[in-house]
């Protein structure tokens, strides 16, 4: 299995999701440049976090039109594995690979914390290995994490149990008290469709090594690895 990660003008998390990748799992990555149009026959992609073209329009407004994103959604729709993790969830969004749309975090400032993300379904090849009610410990980082989306998409969302992860507290309760952006129903990250699109605003690529304070984000990634290995 091969893991592409995606590199923008911009990006600053590129590093630390191919060392989670190439270091820490041991199994082969390799950089996909905005400008190229060409997956390197990947069996999952990784848009990561950062300010890609600089986020000076709107965040993943111009990272939508790069040529690599028309590949990246070919590839979605054919049931390729993808994870956009804060910009890459941005991006994401932005291409209309997700629904909803990522707005300023509500106390209109840059949040850079711990957060506790309880864990909403384990039917998707990224939380498979997990179980409902799980609390998992990441840091975010973002400007725009609030996450907003209109009633209808809320409610199919919530009917064909596409809301991933909820921001809660340690013990698992979602409140007012642990959204630390205003996202609507503490949603912290969802799934496509198809289930096979994830986007989420915590970062799993800065929480995979004990060191760091948490190796959650690491659990991510390796049901990633046996959801494509059991293909």
């Amino acid at each position: 299995m091969k893991f592409g990660v995606l590199v923008f003008p911009g990006s600053n998390c590129d590093h630390d999701t191919y060392n989670v990748v190439g270091g820490v799992m041991g199994q082969p990555a390799t950089y996909l440049w905005h400008e190229s149009t060409d997956l390197e026959g990947c069996d999952a992609i990784v848009v990561p976090g950062g300010f890609a073209y600089g986020d000076y329009l709107r965040t993943g407004a111009i990272a939508r039109f790069a040529p690599i994103m028309q590949s990246v959604r070919r590839f979605a729709d054919g049931g390729g594995l993808v994870m956009g993790i804060c910009n890459g969830f941005q991006i994401l969004c932005e291409a209309g690979m997700l629904p909803g749309a990522l707005m300023r975090n509500a106390g209109q400032r840059y949040i850079c914390k711990q957060v506790n993300l309880r864990v909403e379904t384990n039917g998707s090849p990224f939380t498979e290995g997990l179980v409902r009610g799980q609390v998992l410990r990441m840091p975010i980082g973002h400007m725009e994490g609030n996450y907003f989306c209109d009633a209808a998409t809320l409610d199919t969302l919530r009917r064909e149990d596409r809301i991933a992860f909820r921001y809660a507290t340690a013990a698992g309760e979602v409140s007012a008290e642990a959204n630390p952006n205003g996202a609507l129903d503490n949603i912290a990250g969802i799934l496509s469709e198809g289930r096979n699109v994830l986007g989420m605003m915590p970062h799993p690529d800065r929480s995979s090594e004990a060191l760091l304070g948490s190796a959650d984000g690491l659990l991510l990634f390796q049901s990633m690895a046996r959801a494509m290995s059991a293909v």
